[in-house]
């Protein structure tokens, strides 16, 4: 459900979901940023995204596009996400492609996610990027790391088991909850180490 114009208490983060495997946790992160009442969600869906949630999972894109304030074609480089000057508190790509890792950390914004991405570096916002691949070629760990140089967080898909994990929703949460600790996103998805 979409929330009302933000005021100065709530945050715009904008999620981008681009085409590798992983929509459970693109899923997991759009409900949660929904659900927080000082959060404003704004989300991208790219087509390659479209392709692998008819493959991998029963999501409707266009229901984890109306859990966001907004939704954004991919190929709307006239969106708002594509211009620094519209305000926003972090962006996160989940799950983010190699493809998709390597136009960032080229530099390239060729596409709404691409421009986004580059424009969160250019303004130092806080950008997470959620590779999931495996294995990793040299390539990919080379556009990570130049990925990371440029500011970006690199949050690779691989949960950790220290919670006890009882099904996979729990790995999925324990990632998604580390993937919103980095923008200071209120959650109760995961027990914390030590707790």
């Amino acid at each position: 459900m979409a929330k009302q114009t933000p005021n100065t208490t709530i945050r715009r983060i904008l999620l981008a979901v681009t085409g590798a495997s992983g929509v459970p946790y693109a899923e997991t992160l759009a409900r949660t940023l929904a659900a927080a009442p000082d959060i404003e969600p704004h989300i991208i869906i790219s087509n390659a995204a479209r392709t692998v949630m008819a493959v991998e999972s029963d999501t409707d894109p266009h229901a984890l596009a109306a859990l966001a304030h907004a939704a954004y074609a991919d190929d709307d480089m006239a969106a708002p996400p594509a211009s620094g000057s519209w305000v926003h508190h972090g962006m996160i790509i989940c799950p983010c492609s190699m493809a998709s890792l390597a136009a960032i950390a080229s530099g390239l914004g060729t596409t709404l996610v691409h421009r986004a991405a580059d424009v969160t570096l250019k303004e130092a916002r806080p950008l997470v990027l959620v590779p999931r691949e495996t294995p990793l070629s040299t390539v990919h760990l080379e556009n990570m790391l130049r990925a990371r140089r440029a500011g970006a967080h690199i949050v690779p898909a691989c949960p950790g088991f220290y919670h006890r994990p009882a099904c996979v929703q729990d790995l999925v949460d324990h990632l998604a909850a580390r993937v919103l600790d980095l923008l200071a996103v209120h959650h109760d998805l995961s027990r914390r180490w030590g707790e």
